[in-house]
């Protein structure tokens, strides 16, 4: 069966009015505190907090041995990126381009 998309679609059950959608929206300007966010108020962190007392448990491995790190942007890359070694160091082809 074909359907008309430009056929009128408002029903019997459409006809709340626009008042009445309004009072079941919340109001958005309204100087209401969202509970969701006031519960966890360290949930996010505002930048240039100070994280002086914050501990970070990190594993820092050496360059593996298919590992280099590039004397451009010190980043330790996989050797395939290898661009061509210079003064001793390798550069990567990011740094290359």
């Amino acid at each position: 069966m074909a359907t008309d998309y430009d056929a009128p679609r408002k029903t019997e059950d459409d006809s709340e009015s626009i008042e009445a959608l309004k009072e079941r929206v919340p109001d958005k300007l309204s100087g209401s505190v969202d509970v969701e966010d006031a519960d966890n108020p360290s949930g996010f962190e505002l930048p240039g907090a100070d994280l002086s007392d914050v501990d970070l448990d990190v594993v820092v491995l050496p360059a593996q041995e298919d590992e280099f790190t590039c004397t451009e942007c010190f980043l330790v890359k996989h050797r395939t990126q290898i661009a061509h070694e210079q003064g001793g160091g390798y550069i990567c082809t990011e740094c290359a381009a």
